[in-house]
Parts: structure tokens; sequence; C-alpha cells
């Protein structure tokens, strides 16, 4: 019969943990100090990663399209206006807006639209004719996923200022075409104009409003053939000009996040001209003219 050995006295109101360990046996004490060490380390084996941060070209397309040139804050020189969800990321519309005050001695002379996340982040850049005072410039483009948008306005001071907002849609650049290849083909090079004359103008002379559109598919090249399951190669209006008479009214480079059908709406000064005119060139080397009657419709 063995002999009871006599527990120790434990304070209870003097017990700290701490001390519990200090009074361990030399090996209890070392299979202790091993357990806590193995519990450290498999609690940081099993702890979540950091999440990496989402990576951002903007930095990178700044160096690409702009030469790494200073970027200014343009809240007070452009406004860009897309709606955060898009309904069809094939036709997203875009409206960019001159936001300098009738008294600013500078021009806009530039605005350069980039969807930062597509596949071809330049989506257009608009050459503002220099009497022609454009004011704003509307049209719809591919968003191939969530994505910043920046608009890049290079004003007469020689400086570039910046604007941006971020737009939810995704896909916009592989989505099939709307028309069949015959009926785009059919259409290809097709252009009308309207214009509205804003209230209280004549129609002569004053702030207008007008609108371009071109039949032509806009191929993006991530598009695929629903028959031969084969890419699409790119096929797109690349150069846009337009002239009232003789004087630009406002220039486009175009490039695969232009959508099917380009469609460009615009506020521009009238100086009187009988004329109005167009010029359209795509990657295949077509080169599409047409001029309409200032009171004409086009249509």
């Amino acid at each position: 019969m063995g002999i009871a050995r006599p527990m120790p006295y434990i304070d209870a109101a003097t017990y700290h943990p701490s001390r519990r360990v200090a009074a361990l046996p030399g090996r209890r004490f070392q299979l202790f100090c091993i357990a806590s060490l193995l519990s450290v380390m498999l609690g940081a084996s099993v702890a979540p990663a950091a999440t990496p941060e989402a990576y951002d070209p903007w930095p990178g397309l700044i160096q690409d399209i702009f030469k790494n040139r200073p970027m200014n804050d343009g809240a007070d020189v452009i406004a860009i206006e897309m709606p955060y969800r898009a309904e069809d990321a094939a036709i997203v519309p875009v409206t960019l807006r001159n936001k300098l005050p009738p008294g600013d001695s500078r021009r806009v002379l530039t605005i350069t639209l980039v969807i930062d996340q597509n596949p071809a982040p330049m989506a257009a850049k608009f050459e503002l004719g220099p009497d022609a005072n454009v004011t704003e410039i509307s049209t719809r483009v591919r968003v191939n996923n969530y994505t910043d948008v920046h608009a890049v306005a290079e004003l007469s001071d020689g400086k570039l200022y910046m604007t941006k907002t971020y737009v939810k849609a995704s896909g916009g650049c592989s989505a099939p075409a709307s028309k069949n290849a015959d009926e785009a083909r059919s259409r290809l090079g097709q252009m009308r104009y309207r214009q509205f004359a804003r209230p209280g103008e004549g129609p002569a002379s004053g702030a207008r409003e007008a609108q371009i559109m071109i039949g032509h598919p806009s191929h993006s090249g991530l598009q695929m053939d629903q028959v031969t399951q084969l890419y699409i190669p790119a096929f797109f209006v690349n150069e846009l000009r337009l002239w009232q008479d003789d004087s630009l009214v406002l220039a486009m480079e175009g490039g695969i996040s232009i959508s099917e059908d380009p469609n460009i709406r615009f506020t521009y000064v009238s100086n009187g001209a009988k004329r109005f005119r167009a010029e359209a060139k795509d990657t295949e080397g077509h080169v599409f003219q047409k001029e309409w009657k200032v009171d004409a419709s086009g249509i």
C-alpha cells in the first residue's frame, strides 16, 4: 500500500500562472517549453497569409502612354461620367466634359481616355479644334474588367490634368458582335450626322450639339466567330476627323475599346459654316468620307 504524498499548499490569494511554470520540475519544464514552442510554430503556419494588393496598372500606363510626364489634379479641369455598374459591358456610355471657366485663358488641346484594365488601355485620344470650343464629348466603349477609367487633358499651358472614375463591368472586349458578318460588311463606312441647336441659339451660329455615327463592326481581336470558333482579327476605326467648312472641330485616334458602330456626340460653337464634313479610316486602310449641309440632318 503506497504512501500518499501530501498536496502542496497553494495560496489562492497570491497564485499566478507564471509561478506554476517556474515551480515545474526540470523534465516537466522541458516538455512544457517544447509544447509551447510547437504551439507557436503551428500557430504561425496556419495563420492566414496577407492578401496581396490588387495590381494597379496606372503607374505603368503613365510611362507607356504619357512618357512619365507629371500628372496634375484635374478635378477643376475635366470631368468623366460613366455608370458605376454597366448594364452592357460592350456599350458603356462615357461623357467627357471640359470644366474650365469662361475667363480661363488656358485651352484644352487633347483628352485621352484610358480604361486601365482593358487589353489595350488607351481607348481614344481626342484632339479639340482650336476655334470650335468643344466642351463635351460622349461615346460608347467596351469595358473588359472592373477598372479605373482615367481622363487626361493636355492644356495649352503644357501640363497634363487627370481625373478618374470606377466602373464595374466585364467581358466587353470579347462580347460577340450584335450583327452577323454579312450585315456588318454591308453597312461598312456608312456615316450619319445629326445636329441639334441649343435652346435660344440661332440655326447658323452659337452653341450646338452634333452626333456622328459610323457603321463599322469594330472587331476587338478578342471576339470569337460563333461558327468557326476562331478569333476574329482586330478591325476597327482608328482615325476620325470632323470639320465645319475647313476648320477642324474634333479628331479622334481610336482603339479596340470603342464600341461597334462608333457613335460620338459632342458640343461645339458654329463659325457660320455652310457644310460639315467627316473623314474616317480603319485598320484595313479603308477611307470613308461624307459631307452634309449644316442645316441637313444627314439621316
